[in-house]
């Protein structure tokens, strides 16, 4: 797949009804299948966060790819630099038909293998005090850190064809020009 840069929050077509959306230092795609993005837009930082609208039509696990479209420079501050710092909000609508009761997020520097330690990925792994996670349809969250970044909302549900908001922050440490947020939907195991 080849890529190029287009316009900032517009998408570039990469096969049937695949599209890469740039936006900030970045481009978000859903090039692996299985959802659709419907939209970018922001910068990545605290006020104007990535905010990526997007189509679920199932309840199973599907994988956001995101590549930096500018030169990595960690921790800097200028907003033309990829720099390893972003503020998310993912906005899911639910086209899967059943609800969901959970929502899981997982970190992957490289595509079906756990984040470790040493990559430098995380939900904002230094800080405790998590205010930069919440979601407007789940009550709660638990963070695991190694072997895996995940996040995992709970107590809350979203109905067919509702919009689950969750916002976090994204750190790499490490920055790299390639990785992975997988986005796994739970319904009722009854």
């Amino acid at each position: 797949m080849a890529t190029c840069l287009v316009s900032e929050g517009r998408s570039q077509e990469t096969g049937p009804d695949q599209k890469v959306w740039n936006a900030g230092a970045y481009s978000f795609s859903d090039e692996l299948g299985g959802f659709k993005i419907i939209s970018v837009s922001g910068t990545g930082t605290r006020e104007d966060p990535f905010v990526v609208k997007e189509e679920l039509e199932s309840a199973t696990p599907v994988t956001l790819t995101i590549r930096t479209i500018r030169p990595i420079r960690p921790f800097d501050s200028s907003g033309f630099y990829a720099n390893g710092v972003m503020f998310m909000r993912i906005e899911a609508l639910n086209n899967s038909g059943q609800a969901w009761v959970e929502f899981e997020f997982e970190l992957q520097e490289q595509e079906g293998q756990a984040s470790v330690f040493g990559d430098g990925l995380s939900f904002d792994q230094r800080r405790t005090d998590n205010v930069n996670i919440s979601s407007d349809s789940f009550e709660q969250y638990s963070r695991d850190f190694e072997p895996y970044d995940r996040l995992r909302f709970i107590d809350g549900k979203v109905d067919p064809l509702a919009v689950a908001g969750f916002s976090f922050l994204v750190t790499d440490y490490t920055p790299r020009w390639r990785f992975y947020l997988v986005q796994d939907p739970r319904i009722p195991s009854s």
